[in-house]
């Protein structure tokens, strides 16, 4: 068992900047949980103090049933891989990965044996002999990986790893630890602000601003159903398309308004969202992916066109509204022209104005 269990946790700094506000969250055993957030959002605060490199403030950090706030980073039996690998410049990859169980005294016979099997696993036997300034940034982060894997921890505890890798490196990396994960069977929270790793690697999300917990799901539950403005604003790129208006009535027909578009809802859904929100006014949201480009009631004028080969993001302007669609590559409107949009009522999304809470009208 290796579950994670934070209370109330808090960090306060010298400055008084609070950078964790009283943050509850369980991380079930063998879960991959991503802490998810823009920089500042306190996921590394937290991380490390997970690790026991930072004290709490207040609060209570539990591995199962065992309170670790005093206890030191040495013995809470956790793995740290760093955004930098950390590497020892002097050091061999393979005196790199024995370094941990020398420190620890382990055998000879057995430092070469465990060595042996985490090479293979992480497929870097052939650079065994080479130091850290031989290798590439992919091969120097499965050595710090390799490092952390051979102490057999209990927990897993990533911070950025990826971040310094080029574009295709990062894929690739993504899916060895996908794997890596799924072979070795650890508790693991890997700390990120880029949504694609949290999205394609996770189990869970945690998604942080300002210190605080703002909603905790699945990656179809934060893309789907996000709690908040700001969630449905930071997961997915690009970003969802944000207007202002208020729902309207006519002839039996109900339609989300603003000054320069019309977007269609059911009866129930008007209903439910009048129940919800005191706030005549209301802010909606959609996804640039159901945006429909050719069609529909709204008039609006190309601004830009972003080819990616397999689709396009086309950026327009209706009004005073900048909106930005995701197409086919073979549905491109010209940039410069104008062309007829319209929306899919059903994955709209709607946020009191005030709160900036999600209703939720299905």
């Amino acid at each position: 068992m290796a579950q994670v269990r934070l209370e109330g946790l808090r960090k306060v700094f010298a400055d008084q900047t609070v950078a964790v506000r009283d943050l509850d969250l369980t991380i079930q055993d063998q879960e991959f949980l991503t802490l998810l957030g823009p920089s500042g959002c306190g996921k590394t605060t937290t991380l490390r103090m997970i690790a026991g490199l930072e004290s709490p403030t207040s609060g209570a950090i539990y591995f199962d049933d065992q309170l670790v706030n005093n206890i030191t980073p040495a013995k809470r039996n956790i793995a740290m891989v760093f955004q930098t690998y950390a590497l020892y410049p002097h050091l061999t990859v393979r005196g790199n990965l024995e370094y941990p169980m020398k420190k620890r005294k382990v055998p000879a016979l057995e430092r070469s044996r465990l060595v042996a099997e985490t090479a293979s696993l992480l497929q870097i036997e052939e650079l065994l002999d080479r130091k850290p300034r031989q290798l590439s940034g992919g091969q120097q982060q499965r050595v710090a990986l390799g490092r952390a894997m051979i102490r057999d921890p209990l927990i897993f505890l990533l911070d950025e790893p990826l971040s310094n890798l080029d574009a295709t490196l990062r894929a690739y990396m993504r899916a060895e630890l996908i794997q890596l994960r799924q072979r070795i069977g650890k508790t693991m929270i890997y700390v990120t602000h880029d949504q694609l790793e949290a999205m394609t690697m996770s189990d869970r999300i945690a998604i942080l601003d300002g210190g605080e917990l703002q909603q905790l799901g699945t990656p179809d539950e934060v893309y789907n159903k996000p709690i908040n403005k700001f969630v449905a604003g930071f997961v997915g790129t690009p970003a969802m398309n944000f207007f202002e208006g208020e729902i309207a009535e006519a002839e039996g027909s109900f339609t989300f308004r603003s000054p320069s578009l019309t977007i269609p809802l059911s009866q129930k859904a008007a209903t439910e969202i009048k129940k919800q929100s005191p706030n005549k006014t209301l802010v909606a949201g959609i996804r640039p992916e159901d945006v429909i480009i050719g069609t529909g009631s709204v008039t609006a004028d190309v601004t830009v066109v972003e080819p990616a080969g397999y689709e396009t993001l086309v950026f327009l302007k209706a009004g005073k509204e900048n909106i930005v669609a995701r197409v086919a590559a073979e549905a491109t409107p010209k940039s410069g022209t104008s062309t007829a949009l319209g929306f899919r009522g059903s994955k709209i999304h709607l946020f009191d104005s005030a709160t900036e809470h999600r209703i939720d009208f299905e």
